[in-house]
């Protein structure tokens, strides 16, 4: 009981950090902010970003095989297909705006240039996609927790 505790707390709160940290990166993507600094900010946000959403798959599979309800519970419930299918659908749009980031702030460190105002709109788009695609994720966990989609 202790361990589920545990890992539920800790799956919760990468949870919690991906979306401070999804919202942070909408937030600073805009064209009419942005300088050096936030571009080097950019790139420090989706680092940790990217650590939380690792967390979230690290912790979910550490709850899948250590969990209180078992593996095989957890592998023949559609619900958790969906998250994992929803978790993937997060990391592949995260690397577009994740590269954009990395190659603006190359691009300031060699010549000083800032991306153009299309660019970063752009990628703000993308950003918003995908922060909003992340609710899904714990909506889908909630009705697993309580034993939806099970057989």
């Amino acid at each position: 009981m202790i361990l589920e505790s545990i890992l539920a707390f800790l799956h919760l709160s990468a949870i919690f950090a991906l979306i401070v940290f999804s919202t942070s990166e909408a937030a600073l993507c805009r064209s009419e902010w942005m300088n050096a600094r936030i571009v080097e900010r950019l790139v420090r946000v989706d680092r940790i970003y990217w650590i939380a959403l690792i967390a979230i798959v690290l912790t979910g599979l550490a709850r899948v095989v250590w969990g209180i309800k078992g593996a095989g519970w957890y592998w023949t419930n559609w619900l958790l297909h969906l998250k994992i299918t929803a978790t993937l659908v997060v990391i592949a749009l995260s690397l577009r705006p994740t590269l954009r980031f990395r190659r603006w702030q190359g691009a300031l460190q060699s010549g000083g240039t800032l991306p153009a105002e299309a660019e970063v709109t752009q990628v703000r788009k993308m950003v918003m996609v995908n922060t909003h695609i992340v609710p899904l994720i714990p909506l889908a966990a909630v009705f697993l927790a309580r034993g939806f989609g099970g057989r």
